[in-house]
């Protein structure tokens, strides 16, 4: 009876000792959860280092050269130099193709 009583309590010793190490505050499973948290973090941060890296040598290419700017002028507003001539080409999707009509050249 008494081995007994010293076994049940040894378990419930071993058991108790067991839940800090897993679910208590600095618990496996919080480590484990905070491990995930960091790796989701340094993804985000490697995304968004690229992101800046892009957008501040956008902004170093606006600061220091015209081409940039050109670029953007033309894509963006629709502007063109007074010494350009500007070519719309305008694709027709109705008309059949060579390759769809069977005709050979």
């Amino acid at each position: 009876m008494a081995a007994r009583l010293i076994a049940v309590l040894l378990i419930l010793v071993i058991a108790a000792l067991q839940y800090s190490v897993w679910l208590g505050k600095g618990g496996w499973l919080r480590v484990w959860d905070i491990d995930n948290k960091v790796s989701n973090q340094r993804r985000t941060n490697d995304e968004l280092a690229v992101r800046n890296a892009l957008l501040d040598a956008e902004v170093r290419d606006l600061k220091d050269g015209l081409g940039a700017i050109e670029e953007r002028a033309r894509n963006e507003m629709g502007m063109i130099r007074h010494d350009e001539v500007f070519f719309q080409v305008m694709l027709n999707k109705h008309a059949p193709s060579e390759a769809t009509s069977g005709r050979q050249p």
